[in-house]
């Protein structure tokens, strides 16, 4: 199965509550929407719980495009990660990887998919990563 998959993360504050979102499209076009909230938390560990959160639902293994607005999240699991396994997850400043329990995770759940991540622009007119950004601030609201 191939799945297209737009994640978005927000925060009212930074730290403060936060929201995620996904919306994933199925080679048929079907579309789940899912958001979650933590109380207290970062825009960035949003931006990677909506990822971690959306590559959970897919329980095969598939091929997968991944959108997201976070430059954080993309270079992250596509280059960074790299490095900060080789080094014990530590960067590049000896110090340990903030966030380090969800890139662990982030990076389990991935390996069992064929995952293409793209970086999409915030609030450009892109239907679904607006709509994942409308989902993850209502989810810091509900």
């Amino acid at each position: 199965m191939k799945y297209i998959i737009y994640t978005d993360g927000a925060c009212s504050g930074n730290p403060g509550p936060g929201g995620w979102a996904a919306i994933i499209l199925d080679e048929e076009k079907n579309q789940i929407n899912i958001s979650g909230k933590e109380k207290s938390t970062t825009n960035n560990r949003m931006e990677l719980m909506a990822s971690i959160m959306a590559l959970k639902k897919v329980k095969r293994s598939s091929e997968i495009v991944v959108y997201t607005d976070s430059t954080y999240l993309k270079n992250g699991i596509t280059l960074w990660i790299k490095n900060w396994k080789k080094n014990g997850w530590k960067n590049a400043n000896k110090k340990s990887v903030k966030n380090k329990d969800l890139w662990i995770l982030l990076n389990k759940i991935s390996e069992k998919h064929s995952i293409n991540w793209k970086w999409v622009k915030a609030h450009a007119g892109n239907t679904y990563n607006d709509l994942a950004d409308k989902l993850a601030t209502e989810a810091i609201k509900n």
